[in-house]
């Protein structure tokens, strides 16, 4: 369920109600009809290769040992395609040379669909200020993890080895 507890149209207060097999939030003023729909957010992901070599950063604000892919929210009007590229670019200072799409994965945990994709990248890596560090991996020592882009690395570690 969302943040909301009044509705943003008219404040009356909202109350859970089935909507199409869903259950929602929607407004108790019946002449209202707001609806909280609450639709997963799209984020890209990016499996970089650099070098022959899978980039994992570490966001600013994780852990000293938790790294991950290049995520980032689409802009408006966006394909999800230039949007991968353009974290790429931002994140860490690298030029897309080829984007691949790897698949759709449902994120439940953080309302989100991660569109992922196999970057290959070139330039030299310049981090910004969301990314504390990177860390490159060769391929065939590369792990996926069982939670959000994981099973996008499962996919991508399948795919590669069995056009290998």
């Amino acid at each position: 369920m969302s943040g909301y507890r009044f509705c943003p149209q008219c404040g009356s207060g909202l109350v859970a109600r089935d909507t199409g097999g869903v259950s929602r939030q929607v407004c108790s003023a019946g002449s209202c009809g707001f609806v909280v729909w609450d639709n997963p957010v799209p984020v890209v992901a990016a499996i970089v290769e650099y070098a022959g070599r899978v980039v994992l950063a570490r966001n600013a604000a994780w852990p000293e040992k938790v790294f991950g892919l290049v995520t980032g929210y689409l802009e408006p009007d966006e394909a999800p395609e230039a949007a991968v590229a353009r974290e790429v670019g931002e994140e860490l200072g690298l030029r897309a040379t080829a984007v691949r799409l790897v698949g759709l994965y449902p994120f439940a945990q953080k309302n989100q669909l991660i569109i992922a994709y196999h970057v290959i990248a070139d330039g030299h890596i310049v981090l910004n200020e969301e990314l504390a560090e990177y860390r490159l991996i060769d391929p065939d020592k590369l792990k996926p993890w069982d939670f959000g882009t994981g099973p996008a690395v499962r996919d991508w570690l399948t795919t590669r080895a069995a056009a290998a």
